[in-house]
């Protein structure tokens, strides 16, 4: 390395004498770890042109290392181009493979403002909440900084209401192993799944700042029995977004395409799995409060897992069959999720209605398959990391009081097997 520097100097002070002891000061860009130098010769045979100038640049090759700050003589940008070349490889990176764009500039000022952010007392908040957590025996000394910010959003920077959703995601853990054990991208049974569907959220933000995902099966001959594992994907990209959203969002949008779905997957769908799962996103209307000692005296909706502001679910290319399993679910959501969920019989109408969906969200709806291929590589990236994740939960042993009924919690089993279908 030593010595490629010195040679690079060494030609550097050949041009220098060239012309006659002024330094020729290199305008440079980064270009895929090349740096690019103005060719003011035309007998260079190797040029590259820069769309925004349209001009011709020698391609210096070099195994240079891609740090600028470590050789700052060898090359000194113009201070117009001049950044770290760290920051400029770290967003080429995030831009080839961005699967969850951050809201910046005006739009992160605004959604701050939605989400009753103060810059001057959220580290405050933070603190209170993290100290809050080392204070309870049953649940998780340490967590990490990002994620509970994450939940200080979702609940408005109330830390009353933060407390509760963090001691209920906890629970949520413990209590439904079969949504938080065996996250493994690359097991057959979930690999095969991801591959026959498309449900992930999509790259970019709606103009006021919300996160649509979009959920279309491909495959009619689905199993209802799949569903138990389809919930634990969705969680498992939930997690990540805890983790990857460092600035929020100013909500959820959901966009659920009804064209594969049967009277058979109605038929064999259980209750009790949907009903934890929609407790888990933050929409169940009902449970036993009483049996909860964390929330005996509290009043209002069951707390819910995940900090998740859902503000529309558009259901399209809907059947009779899908009213049907929307009326079978609706008691089980809180009557202002109820008036955000609409049903349209064809995709057309959705776009008709809702044209904010259809500026920048939805454009990469277009490339679900690029969009779904990347969330399966980041999710398998986060292997080692879900594994770790099956140890942080409640422990109900050790809960102040009564522990958890998790039966009594829940407090409905079965399935819609009986319900007469038209």
């Amino acid at each position: 390395m030593d010595t490629q520097r010195n040679q690079i100097t060494n030609k550097m002070k050949q041009s220098e004498r060239r012309n006659g002891g002024k330094r020729k000061v290199m305008q440079s860009s980064v270009y895929c770890g090349l740096i690019l130098q103005r060719n003011r010769r035309k007998k260079r045979k190797e040029t590259v042109k820069l769309f925004k100038k349209k001009k011709q640049y020698k391609v210096i090759k070099t195994s240079l290392p891609h740090r600028l700050p470590q050789c700052p003589d060898l090359c000194r940008p113009h201070p117009v181009h001049s950044r770290n070349l760290d920051q400029v490889i770290g967003r080429v990176k995030r831009m080839a493979s961005a699967t969850l764009v951050q809201p910046s500039g005006e739009l992160w000022k605004k959604i701050r403002v939605e989400l009753n952010e103060d810059v001057n007392t959220r580290d405050q908040d933070l603190a209170a909440i993290k100290e809050w957590l080392r204070k309870q025996p049953h649940l998780p000394d340490e967590w990490d900084d990002d994620r509970m910010m994450t939940f200080l959003r979702g609940c408005s920077f109330s830390l009353e209401k933060c407390k509760r959703k963090l001691d209920m995601y906890f629970t949520m853990r413990t209590a439904c192993p079969e949504f938080f054990t065996n996250r493994d991208i690359t097991r057959p049974e979930l690999n095969s799944l991801m591959n026959r569907l498309y449900a992930t959220p999509l790259p970019g933000l709606t103009p006021n700042g919300r996160r649509v995902s979009v959920a279309r099966g491909i495959d009619k001959n689905l199993d209802t029995s799949e569903l138990c594992n389809l919930f634990k994907i969705g969680l498992m990209i939930g997690d990540v977004r805890l983790r990857e959203e460092e600035q929020g969002v100013g909500g959820d949008v959901y966009i659920l395409d009804a064209a594969v779905l049967t009277p058979k997957h109605l038929a064999k769908l259980s209750p009790a799995l949907v009903k934890k799962f929609l407790i888990c996103v933050q929409i169940s209307a009902e449970c036993s409060r009483e049996e909860h000692p964390a929330y005996k005296a509290e009043g209002g909706p069951y707390p819910e897992a995940y900090p998740v502001k859902l503000k529309e679910v558009h259901v399209v290319n809907a059947s009779p069959i899908v009213d049907k399993l929307v009326t079978i679910i609706k008691p089980f959501l809180k009557e202002k999720i109820k008036n955000r969920v609409n049903i349209y019989n064809t995709k057309n109408t959705l776009i008709q209605h809702h044209h904010q969906l259809t500026k920048r969200p939805l454009s990469g709806a277009r490339n679900l398959p690029q969009v779904r291929d990347a969330w399966m590589k980041k999710l398998e990236n986060y292997t080692e990391w879900f594994k770790k994740q099956e140890s942080i939960k409640a422990n109900e042993s050790l809960r102040p009081g009564k522990p958890t009924n998790y039966d009594e919690l829940f407090g409905i089993d079965g399935s819609f097997r009986q319900l007469s279908i038209d």
